[in-house]
């Protein structure tokens, strides 16, 4: 038994030091590479950084166009089940709210523009929807997993973030939109 204790010391010891060289340093800027999984919390509470993505009519929509206005940015892809799934409810919530002065960005990573375009055609949404080619967007909003979404006030300040699928008919959700 002593035994296999002390080599089950060694072989966490291994683990933690593998895992401890494969993670490495953080890069400082997303154009050297990933960044960290806590880089996202850094943006709640920071002004939302500007971007022009075009959406599924070829129209070129600027977040800055929005200013004035509560935004969520729903980053999510068509071969995403929980995006999928989170979808309805955002377009419910879309529809209850955007005479209060919501609008919602769904902003898509896909790889194409035509698979967006098929899964749109499928579905009625009432809200943009809008292609990050490059994925650049994604990586200024340091986003890391999909669906993330962010609650931007009407003076362009993220004050939450969503990372996972919601039910975006939730009471306690909507009130929290309501306040602002």
């Amino acid at each position: 038994m002593f035994v296999v204790m002390r080599h089950m010391r060694y072989v966490f010891i291994l683990l933690f030091f593998f895992l401890l060289t494969a993670m490495g340093p953080t890069p400082k800027s997303t154009d050297e590479g990933p960044v960290s999984p806590f880089e996202i919390d850094k943006l709640e509470h920071e002004k939302a950084p500007d971007f022009t993505l075009e959406n599924i009519n070829g129209d070129q929509i600027p977040l800055s166009s929005l200013r004035g206005k509560i935004v969520m940015i729903n980053f999510w892809a068509t071969w995403c089940p929980p995006c999928k799934e989170e979808m309805p409810s955002l377009n419910t919530l879309h529809a209850h709210m955007k005479s209060k002065g919501l609008e919602i960005l769904a902003v898509s990573a896909d790889k194409t523009f035509s698979a967006i375009k098929k899964y749109v055609a499928e579905h009625d949404f009432d809200f943009q929807i809008l292609w990050d080619e490059d994925q650049s967007v994604m990586r200024t909003y340091k986003v890391f997993s999909l669906p993330t979404t962010f609650l931007i006030d009407r003076n362009s300040t993220i004050v939450k973030i969503f990372m996972g699928a919601y039910d975006w008919t939730d009471p306690e959700i909507i009130a929290e939109i309501g306040k602002l």
